[in-house]
């Protein structure tokens, strides 16, 4: 059976204008949204911008009016929050705090609230790592909450949560005692699956002394006629039965000299998923099928070294274009091959976005490069200067653009 990428949420289950995840609806950086800001500064085409408390690396979520954002109120991580916005106004709707009292490490380059919740109908869940996993209804009542163990990483936290047929699904890496996937009943917060993922070495590096850890957000697909949860791991990428939490295939490759690290999220390209290791890791594409070890069966093409990759990708009439620090870049992903790459949107931690026929890439400086999806050259349409750092993806919403900086959330409309 011919695959096809699995949207994260069925038509009619979601308003047309909803962003209730990290990387979207299909949590794959596609909207279906026709119209979108092209052009706009810090004094230009802002709707509204409130100041948040701490610089914070997690992007924003939409949903029913709503704007959510994972932050933290102090520089040690002991107060990690989940801020409710009116997306008409931003006005602050509410916030609610978790108190997490010992010493959590991360790294300046990463403060606490690197997450990004997820949003289904009148439940948004929050992950904060060592804090735990929480879940509160859209007006800030708390439903239930998860501690999970303590994930202790000298380089933060920063995967999220899917939500997905009335189960959030985690990547609860980088970790210090263990590292695991897991899925949990949104209604009631109980485990329905845990799956430890084996590794050798500390958690923050492998048995040679080598960084490690995963900070990948877990993907859907559909092969063959079944949905499998993927998610890249420090050494191989793993794909799951989300119903059961049971390995169906994995492949190795994530592995190279500099450590076992992966940062971004997988892509897929047809039948091809396609995933970049961490620390200028290697890329590698997977063919999907097949179960056990298809490392020498399926794994189409594996490039040792490439340029840093932190944000995820976005898969455009089968092109691939994919923030490479300090480039963006358009790659086939049948080959791996490098087809242009060029440095508008500079050092970038956020990913590629497609709304209204452009693609988004937003870089750490604030500047917000828009392009034309081609393979043949690199197409800039306009450059949007915030002036404020960023890591985060940008969220597009009814027409409007929604940014999180290091000091505010930002609302674009022209």
């Amino acid at each position: 059976m011919k695959t096809a990428i699995c949207v994260l949420a069925c038509a009619g289950l979601l308003a047309a204008d909803d962003w209730p995840s990290f990387r979207g609806p299909g949590g794959l950086g596609a909207t279906s949204e026709a119209k979108a800001p092209l052009a706009w500064s810090a004094s230009k085409n802002v709707k509204w911008k409130v100041a948040l408390p701490r610089p914070g690396g997690g992007s924003p979520v939409v949903s029913g009016g709503r704007v959510f954002v994972a932050g933290a109120a102090d520089a040690a991580g002991k107060q990690r929050t989940l801020h409710c916005f009116d997306r008409k106004d931003g006005k602050e709707l509410w916030v609610r705090t978790v108190e997490f009292p010992k010493d959590d490490p991360t790294h300046e380059t990463n403060p606490h609230g690197g997450t990004t919740p997820a949003v289904e109908g009148k439940r948004v869940v929050v992950w904060h790592s060592s804090a735990g996993l929480h879940c509160y209804d859209v007006d800030g009542k708390e439903l239930w909450k998860r501690e999970l163990g303590e994930f202790r990483h000298m380089w933060g936290y920063g995967t999220s949560p899917v939500i997905r047929g009335g189960k959030v699904y985690l990547n609860t890496g980088p970790g210090m005692k263990r590292v695991f996937a897991t899925a949990l009943d949104l209604e009631s917060g109980k485990t329905v699956w845990e799956t430890e993922e084996p590794y050798r070495g500390s958690g923050e590096k492998n048995e040679n002394e080598q960084f490690m850890g995963s900070w990948s957000t877990p993907v859907f697909v559909t092969s063959g006629g079944a949905e499998l949860l993927v998610c890249v791991m420090p050494t191989r990428v793993v794909a799951y039965d989300p119903a059961t939490g049971k390995i169906v295939w994995w492949c190795m490759g994530v592995r190279h000299k500099a450590g076992d690290l992966s940062y971004s999220s997988p892509s897929v390209a047809g039948d091809l998923l396609v995933v970049y290791g961490g620390y200028g890791g290697p890329g590698l594409a997977v063919r999907l099928g097949g179960t056990g070890d298809v490392t020498e069966t399926h794994r189409v093409w594996r490039n040792e070294r490439n340029p840093q990759s932190i944000g995820s990708g976005v898969v455009i009439d089968g092109a691939l274009y994919l923030p490479f620090e300090p480039h963006v870049a358009c790659i086939d992903p049948k080959t791996g091959k490098v087809l242009w790459k060029d440095k508008a949107a500079g050092n970038t931690w956020g990913s590629a976005v497609h709304a209204a026929g452009r693609i988004y890439v937003t870089g750490q400086d604030g500047t917000t490069a828009v392009f034309k999806p081609s393979t043949a050259k690199f197409e800039l349409l306009s450059t949007n200067p915030l002036g404020e750092h960023c890591n985060a993806t940008p969220a597009v919403s009814g027409g409007e653009i929604f940014i999180r900086t290091f000091k505010s959330l930002w609302c674009i409309a022209e």
